[in-house]
């Protein structure tokens, strides 16, 4: 399998330090003619030459892989395609050379559709009955969190250090850390009914309460989530130094969201879980019963594990209800979210609602070829009384194919044969046979023919990806552009 070039990304690294290609083609030791055919992927790159690379521009190889251009890449695509904005296909070529070369416009370009997407809803009479606008911070939260690989190591160190004065193994880490909210802040835990909340923290009574319809590891985690809450808070700030988040909601929920992290590096201490991940090759259920802490806990802290110089295996984290919603998403891996619409039917998370507690395994490949050893399973939240269904949600992570061998769930698996295509999402997916697509594909013209019944939902012309589609006020019979299409079916 093609494994994407780093042209892009040495082009990207070298002006974002102000050197030429001459300086830094004279600092590796090749001609400069040399470094401007690899910066276009007209050359690879030998072992060699990437490890000089890195010691020049100061980064790891993880940083060398592409991935923030391919994700600049994806949200480009799904924003031109939108049918709302009435433009003419972009080439593909177009939407590469403006993420490469111009990332901060394209960054830019996002950030604008987003924009306009929030205006165009409040147009449309989405806000409150007050008349205030309802704002939706979690997209730029997700975004604090992706920006930085989803690794704070101010956090990490403020955890460790704490850690250290608590001195308890994993099995004793809840009795810790009450007992220091008791003797260090006065704070009391009770556990008992608590209608409507999982967690109230009284700072008047000096009493936490937790509810009693949590199990044994959601509770520790809300007693670190307080004791971070009240310790932490200098590292919280340092850790949002330089956001600049547009809304105090934003704002705020950025700053739970770092002590959930802090919380999870207490109860889950960096370099014994990392090295715990090793030796029991991430296995996931495996973690949870040593650390004492849930299946969704023990798999988002595998998602964080990318500290300078004891880099983990670069996880994707996702978690997602019944109806597609994304709840939270990181993505150290590199893999490339949809960020404005749904995602693939035929991805291994939406499968695992299917078969409750079981974890499935999928190797899933993108229509570029990049390809992800995916895990997913479903987990449950208590339920508030009789009656009230349980919350039910789908926790999926995963990685690069390439560190497949370092998880005991690609054991027994035939990488190449058990491979399953997807695409990021009905609209921007290519992909002809796909008997599972929802909706066709923005950039192609529909087929359409009532002789013939096709076993996909859809059949479209795939010969010119970039050609305009120009919508018609009204299609010839047996054609249709996608933008003006209806189901055959």
């Amino acid at each position: 399998m093609a494994r994407p070039l780093i042209g892009r990304t040495v082009r990207r690294l070298r002006s974002e330090r102000g050197l030429t290609q001459q300086a830094l083609a004279t600092r590796l030791g090749i001609s400069a003619s040399y470094l401007n055919l690899i910066e276009h992927d007209q050359r690879a790159v030998t072992a060699s030459l990437l490890i000089k690379l890195t010691e020049t521009l100061g980064v790891e190889l993880a940083a060398l892989s592409g991935s923030a251009e391919r994700q600049l890449e994806s949200g480009l695509r799904e924003v031109l395609s939108d049918p709302m904005l009435g433009l003419e296909a972009v080439p593909e070529e177009e939407v590469t050379s403006l993420a490469a070369s111009a990332p901060n416009v394209a960054r830019a370009v996002l950030a604008l559709y987003r924009a306009w997407r929030v205006a165009r809803e409040d147009s449309s009479g989405i806000a409150l009955p007050t008349g205030r606008r309802i704002l939706l911070p979690n997209e730029e939260t997700r975004d604090f969190f992706h920006d930085r690989a989803n690794h704070f190591p101010v956090l990490e160190a403020a955890a460790e250090a704490i850690g250290r004065e608590l001195g308890a193994r994993p099995a004793e880490m809840n009795h810790a850390i009450a007992e220091r909210l008791r003797r260090v802040h006065g704070l009391s835990v009770h556990v008992g009914p608590l209608e409507g909340a999982l967690r109230r923290h009284d700072a008047a009574a000096r009493a936490l309460y937790l509810s009693e319809s949590l199990p044994r590891e959601s509770r520790g985690f809300q007693m670190a989530f307080t004791l971070m809450l009240l310790e932490a808070r200098e590292a919280v700030e340092a850790a949002t130094a330089g956001a600049e988040p547009s809304t105090p909601e934003a704002a705020q929920m950025i700053r739970i969201g770092l002590l959930n992290y802090a919380a999870a590096a207490l109860l889950m201490p960096y370099a014994p879980y990392l090295a715990a991940a090793r030796e029991l090759r991430h296995d996931i259920e495996a973690l949870a019963a040593r650390f004492g802490v849930s299946f969704e806990q023990a798999a988002q802290r595998l998602s964080t594990l990318q500290r300078e110089g004891a880099r983990g295996v670069p996880f994707f984290f996702l978690r997602v209800d019944p109806a597609g919603n994304v709840g939270k998403r990181f993505s150290a891996a590199g893999f490339p979210f949809a960020r404005f619409g749904g995602s693939c039917p035929r991805w291994v998370v939406h499968e695992a609602f299917a078969t409750p507690g079981r974890i499935r395994v999928q190797v899933a490949r993108l229509p570029d070829g990049a390809t992800f050893l995916t895990v997913a399973r479903s987990v449950q939240g208590p339920a508030a009384h009789w009656g009230e269904p349980q919350p039910v949600h789908v926790v999926a992570m995963g990685c690069d194919i390439s560190r497949a061998p370092d998880l005991v769930y690609a054991d027994g698996l035939d990488l190449e044969a058990a491979a399953v295509g997807i695409g990021l999402s009905c609209r921007l997916c290519d992909r002809a046979d796909c008997r599972s697509r929802a909706f066709p594909p923005l950039e192609h013209r529909l087929v359409l023919d009532p002789s013939v019944e096709d076993a996909a939902p859809y059949r479209f012309e795939t010969a010119a990806r970039s050609a305009p589609i120009t919508p018609a006020p009204n299609p010839p019979p047996g054609r249709a552009t996608a933008r003006r299409s209806s189901p055959v079916r």
